[in-house]
């Protein structure tokens, strides 16, 4: 639970001192901005923005009987974080499965990426697909409609 909110909490504290500091030297708009800024980038790198993560057993199922790609991620991770704002709404078409909370997924990972977690690894139709541009995963979610 900490790794999952690690990156995120650390943008908070700071963001916070960076504020605390340029505030107290007389910046109040300047220290706003600075605490608005990390705040935003808190939230980006935590698993928040994220559709809800499921296990790599259950997403599995899932996409055996919907068909839908699978999607293996992390927070933090700034491949991830492009794949999944450039897909938008049609992110929650996907099942994803967060490797840090996750086991099985962590393992099927390494299993793909000659034992690397690397991610985003995303499975369409039982292939895998290590770190795919985010345009093609988009066609492929819309190609599934």
């Amino acid at each position: 639970m900490v790794r999952r909110w690690g990156l995120a909490v650390v943008w908070v504290v700071c963001g916070a001192f960076a504020a605390a500091g340029t505030g107290l030297r007389g910046g109040p708009g300047v220290a706003l901005v600075v605490l608005v800024v990390c705040l935003g980038l808190a939230a980006v790198h935590s698993p928040l923005i994220f559709p809800r993560s499921v296990g790599a057993l259950e997403a599995q199922r899932r996409s055996a009987l919907d068909g839908r790609p699978v999607v293996y991620w992390r927070p933090g991770c700034a491949y991830c974080l492009r794949l999944r704002l450039r897909l938008g709404r049609e992110a929650t078409r996907l099942h994803w499965v967060d490797i840090w909370r996750d086991r099985d997924g962590a393992a099927v990972v390494r299993a793909i990426n000659d034992g690397n977690e690397t991610v985003p690894t995303v499975i369409v139709d039982g292939r895998p697909h290590t770190n795919p541009d985010p345009g093609w995963v988009r066609k492929v979610v819309r190609t599934d409609a």
